[in-house]
């Protein structure tokens, strides 16, 4: 009984405290629910980020701009990706929230099927030559949009922010649009979010 009692000790003390939940209502070729537990104690700045924009309803009609099939779906550009007349998905993806980005912080959760990770500016590809943005002006351009893993990806590890993980819907995870085009642009009509409720 001690041995059974310190071993889920142990592994509740190495599992990520779960903050509040997200219940994500989706539209499109995926309908349904998807349920997201936020990891307050590994990546605060980013679960309180997510948190305050689904309770401004920031994220209502946004779209799934960028999905790769056997990758990652992404969403969450609240400036240029929401449904209406002035869509262009050609821009979606492009913007944020008008709140400051925010530090990386990594961590040594894996990016595995159903991890959320905070998407980010791209690696500089100038190699430090004159003008060249350093690098952690890219690990540090997180804002609000984020991104669902279909696959593990373990090329990401350590190199963006893990904020939660589905824990309910993967099911409508899988069905969302996919991108038609080799950078997973999403053409045509894409899904997109139609709400975000908070459970806290």
């Amino acid at each position: 009984m001690i041995k059974a009692f310190a071993l889920a000790a142990a592994l509740a003390a190495a599992s990520p405290a779960l903050a509040a939940e997200l219940q994500i209502e989706i539209a499109g070729e995926a309908n349904g629910t998807v349920t997201v537990d936020l990891f307050d104690d590994v990546a605060p700045q980013h679960a309180e980020r997510l948190e305050t924009l689904a309770k401004e309803g920031a994220y209502d009609g946004v779209v799934f701009h960028r999905v790769i099939d056997g990758f990652m779906a992404q969403t969450g550009d609240v400036k240029f990706g929401r449904l209406g007349d002035g869509l262009d998905m050609r821009r979606a993806g492009q913007g944020g929230s008008d709140l400051p980005n925010l530090p990386a912080e990594f961590s040594d959760i894996p990016f595995d099927r159903g991890v959320i990770g905070m998407a980010r500016a791209g690696d500089p590809k100038c190699g430090g030559a004159p003008g060249c943005k350093e690098r952690g002006e890219f690990l540090n351009s997180a804002n609000s949009q984020f991104f669902i893993m279909f696959s593990p990806a373990p090329f990401l590890n350590g190199n963006y922010t893990v904020v939660g993980k589905v824990t309910g819907g993967m099911d409508v995870v899988d069905k969302i649009k996919r991108g038609t085009v080799p950078n997973g642009a999403v053409v045509g009509e894409p899904d997109h979010i139609v709400s975000i409720k908070v459970i806290e």
